[in-house]
């Protein structure tokens, strides 16, 4: 146990004072909601996300045995968006995250893995991507909106940003228009829906993963609606039949020794929330990723 109780540890992520130096992994903010479609509020997720992380703050993780807040952690603060304007934000998001060499980004919505995916693969190249969400997001535009929370990986995919076939999709349910479903596996990306994985078991749903990866650059992107609305209400779409908490800690467990090179972990609506369980499922999920990277 460390000497400050959970509730009274500074309000960065993991009690990282906010602003601090640049660590070797960067936590920051990206308070960025204005595409998504349904209901707005992941502006207010970064907050919520390091209030709950305080829960993860006094001990070791129980399987890799590293205590994640000892890690070489600093939380940067948010990241500045311009108000109002999606493709401003998008170019800004880009600009702050290109000189930091191992990011996780609190959201804010998903449009924001595709500006942190560009600043990334300008140093790694094309990446695998581990996709955690009920929906494929991939629909080329969303109501006419370019670069809608739903867009982001027909225009990472498009862009080349990610190498479809190195991408697999956990949990996925949404409705789905039939060509948007057939244009994701055309081009080569796994998707394994959430029915199949309830049907299956953490080591086979990991041993997959690891299978399509393989050894390269891989990026995590966790949609907290992967989660069922059971255990993660506090979103802007959620869709019935989700992932327990449960399954997805214990699928990421398995994932050690991935070379990951970033992480973000977005559509965290605390408005929506009860007792703070979405806002304490987002930052377990980074604390697992954070063990991850701590274990390897």
């Amino acid at each position: 146990m460390t000497g400050i109780p959970t509730f009274a540890i500074p309000p960065g992520f993991l009690g990282r004072g906010r602003g601090e130096r640049i660590g070797a992994i960067s936590i920051a903010g990206i308070p960025l909601d204005l595409g998504t479609t349904h209901r707005a509020g992941a502006r207010f997720g970064p907050g919520a996300i390091r209030r709950a992380s305080g829960m993860l703050t006094d001990g070791a993780h129980p399987a890799a045995w590293v205590d994640p807040a000892t890690l070489d952690l600093s939380d940067i603060g948010d990241f500045a968006i311009a108000l109002g304007d999606i493709g401003a934000s998008l170019r800004l998001i880009e600009a702050q995250a290109t000189a930091l060499p191992h990011l996780i980004a609190l959201g804010g919505e998903h449009g924001i893995t595709l500006p942190l995916l560009r600043a990334l693969t300008k140093r790694t190249g094309p990446v695998g991507l581990i996709h955690f969400d009920a929906h494929v997001d991939t629909w080329p535009d969303n109501f006419g909106q370019r670069y809608g929370h739903g867009s982001v990986f027909f225009h990472a995919i498009e862009e080349g940003l990610v190498e479809p076939a190195r991408m697999i999709q956990l949990g996925i349910r949404s409705p789905v228009q039939r060509e948007v479903w057939d244009w994701t596996l055309d081009r080569g990306v796994t998707i394994l829906p959430a029915l199949d994985i309830h049907a299956s078991t953490p080591d086979a749903v990991a041993a997959r993963v690891r299978q399509v990866v393989g050894d390269g650059p891989v990026y995590l992107s966790f949609d907290i609606d992967a989660l069922d609305p059971a255990f993660a209400p506090g979103t802007g779409t959620p869709e019935v039949g989700g992932l327990a908490t449960w399954q997805a800690q214990a699928i990421l467990r398995r994932l050690t020794g991935l070379a990951f090179v970033g992480m973000d972990l977005v559509e965290v609506a605390p408005a929506y929330d009860v007792s703070e369980i979405t806002a304490l499922a987002g930052a377990t999920m980074v604390w697992e990723y954070l063990a991850l990277l701590g274990a390897a």
